[in-house]
């Protein structure tokens, strides 16, 4: 027999090194029978929501089975997943009558596999909240039940993830593995929030889920809220056994008991309904003692969390078997279990014989479900899962600071990052619980150490950060730091996400499937504003030195270039004053994707804060102090453009030294802060008229762009400009070594020497004699640098001073 049809419900346990005693680690419960009518109930709720999961996969009419199914009856294209809907439908209606159980509790469920919209929507409907915010459209009655099932995973309906679209939602499921992360980062600073989270057995196979299980060890129970992790492991993925779908008991309480949780394996489905519910008791019995401990100054340390691991079958409920093959099960169940339902009779009688098995006549009455589905909800709306505020319109603004306070000199040398770490712990004062900073272990090297003069890291395994109400998280984990930002976000407060440059595309897709989730949120009318993300990019390719060619990488800007205009934003402050003026508009700004891009070495300043904040305000302008001075009215022969901190520098620097060996070439130099202006008008809503765009760049004269990231993206921003042709971009070519900051400059073609040959060749007024003997003088100084770098191991020492104009 092949192995697809090899009837797998429960895999067998295997055999294991590990001694019987691990059992004993397990959580046991004595037998809690619920009262009967909850029982009931909780049955009635399942029965009619696992009804409408499957009705919305297949059905296009005949909603509520009132004649005979037939194939008219059937979508003509059968989209969704049904194999995880029983299981999610199951915990949902727990989570709704813990909540009835227990006046103060407010919790969120956050589901893990994304797919299972279904399962979602079918519950929202029930507990009448799809009604309360598309009323008139899904309101509880029999038009809305049948737009619900009908317009499921069509045009204009929704669609088959979990999306904005969907109250109650705080996560993109259109890609697995953020689920868990994004809950711990809801929890934080939310004390009285208890998030119950369900990672499906095949997301738990992801290296951000993998991750994220540590996430306990950065929770402070004093000052935060408590996530129920529930692993759900029905043992199959689209087409394979999963790794935890094949792990027996002690392996799964052995591998959780290591991570610090206590585990309680819920597994028996006659008994399920009991279980599962003193399960879920247990479980906010021992957050409760944890955080009491904590909130009484008695912390526990190294408290032991509680998860559940629920064991149900893939498609439970569904067909058995069909045309010879196991569905419930199997990951036959996965999506579509009856795939000809609309063109063979045997399938269609098959979806008949599923669907009235549910006996959905006994359980919606008048359109409206009976008494016996509702009895198990909280009776205050406001409290049932899909409408607790934290989901959908929870942003709190964050106390102003003014940036001025922290301004440094104009014509000295500073780090973007220094200046920018004391103004950020002034904001981490002004704002104690309500934005936090998540880093991958890298904020002293980044330079942005200033954050901890009044607050620390917040590691609960360490016996020097916990319980400290520390604003950092630093953990080796990219994912982890962007599923914490995403879930502390999208319950209303405010993150910065600082890297190293080369290493945030590890985050590209989250970062992505985000966006997507905010840019749908913007449509939906119900859902408020949010804090926008921020990134603060930093430890460039510019100035890597010993990291070398592995810590070179500027691509993160082309994944945010890549966003809807609306969602992008993407800065390259030449100095500190602008990346403080920056980072502060970024603080304020909401629903946006920020990415800041600076220096964490000293570099030159080159605007006091009021001229800061007028080019930041402007996204660019010309720096009259290092291009050529010329009477009103005339045009120079080139323009130069800087973009970003290292190669604006070597703009100023090409500048100068063009004064000296091309004094009849006249240029301008201008810096660009503000990347999207650049883009035609039409493409976003930042970009500069064309009037303006004119004003900078000259409607004819050569621009030669020296810009901090490929090529090719600014290349592309620019494509709808007017007369592009004369415009030349010069960026990092993925060129470097372990070598000194200017050789990387020249490395790439973008050192002063490289963008004062570009201007040379590009101005048309300088006459072939003289354009040879100034290119043959721009190469001797070349050899010169390139000599003293080889023999030194050094950059010469004058190659950073700040360029001297009268």
């Amino acid at each position: 027999m092949p192995r697809a049809e090899i009837p797998i419900p429960n895999p067998p346990p295997l055999p294991s090194a590990l001694p019987s005693s691990i059992l004993d680690l397990a959580v046991q419960l004595p037998h809690q029978p619920l009262p009967d009518e909850d029982r009931h109930s909780l049955k009635a709720f399942q029965r009619a929501a696992n009804y409408l999961a499957a009705s919305m996969i297949f059905l296009r009419d005949n909603t509520l089975l009132k004649s005979a199914l037939t194939h008219n009856d059937i979508k003509p294209r059968l989209l969704g997943h049904w194999g995880t809907c029983p299981g999610l439908i199951l915990v949902y209606s727990h989570l709704n009558l813990l909540l009835r159980n227990h006046s103060d509790l407010e919790m969120i469920y956050v589901i893990g596999p994304g797919h299972g919209a279904p399962a979602a929507l079918a519950a929202l409907w029930l507990e009448g909240s799809l009604g309360k915010f598309y009323p008139g459209e899904y309101d509880v009655s029999e038009s809305g039940f049948h737009n619900l099932v009908t317009r499921f995973s069509v045009p204009g309906g929704f669609p088959s993830h979990i999306n904005a679209e969907t109250p109650g939602a705080i996560h993109e499921g259109g890609e697995l593995g953020y689920a868990l992360g994004a809950a711990f980062g809801a929890v934080m600073d939310k004390p009285d929030l208890v998030v119950a989270v369900v990672v499906g057995d095949g997301e738990a196979e992801t290296g951000p889920t993998a991750t994220a299980w540590h996430a306990t060890k950065f929770l402070d129970p004093k000052e935060s809220g408590a996530v129920i992790p529930i692993l759900h492991v029905n043992g199959f993925k689209i087409s394979e056994r999963t790794i935890f779908g094949c792990m027996d008991d002690k392996e799964t309480v052995a591998l959780f008991t290591g991570y610090g949780y206590q585990v309680r394996i819920v597994d028996q489905l006659e008994s399920v309904d009991d279980d599962l519910q003193a399960s879920l008791e247990w479980a906010l019995g021992e957050i409760k003692k944890i955080q009491k401990a904590a909130r009484e100054g008695e912390a526990l340390v190294k408290p032991r969390w509680p998860m559940i691991v629920l064991r149900t079958p893939k498609g439970w409920t569904g067909p058995k078997e069909v045309d010879g093959k196991i569905i419930e099960g199997s990951f036959h169940s996965h999506q579509v279990p009856l795939p000809k339902a609309g063109e063979e009779d045997g399938q269609l009688e098959e979806l008949r014989e599923w669907l009235e098995s549910y006996r959905i006549g006994e359980l919606i009455k008048d359109g409206k479900p009976t008494e016996e589905v509702t009895r198990i909800l909280p009776k205050e709306n406001e409290r049932r899962l899909g409408q607790n505020k934290l989901t959908y319109d929870p942003y709190v603004e964050l106390k102003n600071v003014d940036w001025k306070e922290f301004m440094v000199e104009k014509g000295t040398d500073q780090s973007c990052m220094k200046v920018t770490g004391k103004f950020l712990d002034k904001v981490f004062q002004e704002n104690p619980s309500s934005i936090r900073l998540f880093s991958p272990d890298e904020l002293e090297s980044n330079k942005l150490d200033a954050i901890l003069d009044h607050t620390q890291r917040n590691f609960q395994w360490d016996e020097y950060s916990r319980a400290n109400g520390g604003r950092v998280i630093e953990v080796l984990s990219e994912h982890d730091c962007q599923a914490f930002m995403q879930g502390y976000t999208l319950t209303g407060r405010t993150a910065i996400f600082p890297s190293y440059e080369s290493f945030l595309g590890i985050v590209h897709t989250m970062m992505v499937q985000y966006s997507k989730f905010i840019k749908i949120a913007r449509e939906v009318e119900w859902r408020g504003d949010l804090a926008s993300i921020n990134y603060i990019e930093t430890s460039t390719w510019a100035r890597q030195e010993h990291n070398g060619f592995s810590h070179q990488n500027p691509s993160f800007i082309g994944a945010v270039l890549n966003l809807k205009a609306e969602a992008a934003r993407v800065y390259l402050p030449p100095d500190a004053n602008c990346f403080l003026s920056t980072v502060h508009h970024c603080l304020k700004s909401k629903n946006y994707t920020n990415l800041i891009i600076g220096s964490k070495q000293p570099t030159a300043v080159y605007l006091s804060a009021e001229e800061a904040e007028q080019h930041c305000k402007q996204g660019a302008s010309i720096w009259r102090f290092a291009s050529t001075p010329l009477s009103q009215g005339e045009e120079p022969d080139v323009v130069l453009v800087g973009i970003g901190v290292e190669v604006t520098f070597e703009v100023v620097k090409a500048a100068e030294l063009l004064r000296t060996v091309c004094p009849s070439l006249k240029v301008r130099v201008v810096n660009v802060t503000d990347l999207m202006i650049l883009a035609p008008v039409s493409k976003h809503p930042h970009a500069l008229s064309k009037d303006k765009f004119l004003e900078l760049f000259t409607r004819d004269k050569p621009v030669l762009f020296n810009y901090h990231g490929y090529p090719t993206e600014l290349q592309g921003l620019l494509f709808g400009r007017e007369n592009v042709g004369r415009m030349s971009v010069g960026g990092y070519i993925e060129e470097g070594t372990t070598t000194t900051p200017f050789n990387m400059m020249l490395l790439n073609g973008v050192s002063r020497f490289n963008v004062a040959r570009r201007a040379v060749l590009a101005g048309e007024t300088v006459g072939e004699g003289e354009k040879e003997k100034v290119l043959g003088e721009i190469e001797r100084q070349v050899e010169e640098v390139r000599g003293f770098i080889e023999r030194e191991g050094k950059d010469p020492d004058d190659m950073y001073e700040v360029a001297k104009f009268e």
